[in-house]
């Protein structure tokens, strides 16, 4: 299947969460087998021989496509959530977002230095939640981190907002507006 087929399937909503934003829904993709077997088998070819041992899925979306590469990749899969969402003791880290502040977390034994971790979430746009995410990984001092996106929205610059050295990768590469 190729990426155009991809694009035309994707569900782009006007004016989502406030006007002027033209919002990716990516469940468009997870509904269609086809698409979710050809974001997932692709995404892992990216990764299958970096050694992963835990995959990190941002809520919500992230949670889909990151577990399924975690079972792929025979890593450990762990959820980075909203406050209050997990049960036991968690870390966390508050970031500022385009409009207002937020928080992640994650339980507090998640990851370990011995740990090659790779964060996924299903789109990058101005970068905020995937780096307060990226930031409260590194707390861990894994061995490496890797992040991953389905779509990257090239033209809000998101990469702009990390350190040079962070290997980022996205399936799909497309305008804001496309």
């Amino acid at each position: 299947m190729s990426k155009e087929t991809l694009i035309s399937h994707l569900r782009n909503i006007p004016d989502y969460p406030m006007e002027g934003v033209q919002f990716k829904d990516v469940t468009s993709w997870f509904m269609i087998p086809e698409d979710l077997n050809e974001i997932v088998d692709s995404i892992y070819e990216m990764y299958k021989d970096k050694g992963i041992t835990k995959v990190c899925g941002i809520e919500s979306r992230g949670f889909v496509v990151g577990a399924a590469l975690a079972v792929k990749l025979g890593a450990g899969f762990i959820p980075i959530r909203k406050p209050g969402k997990l049960p036991y003791e968690t870390v966390s880290l508050e970031y500022k977002k385009e409009y207002g502040k937020d928080r992640v977390e994650m339980h507090k034994d998640a990851i370990t230095e011995d740990d090659v971790v790779l964060i996924h979430d299903d789109l990058l746009a101005t970068g905020g939640t995937m780096l307060a995410s990226y930031n409260l990984v590194q707390m861990f001092k894994p061995k490496k981190t890797y992040i991953n996106f389905i779509i990257e929205l090239y033209n809000l610059n998101g990469r702009d907002a990390f350190p040079k050295e962070v290997p980022i990768d996205s399936f799909i590469s497309i305008d804001e507006f496309a």
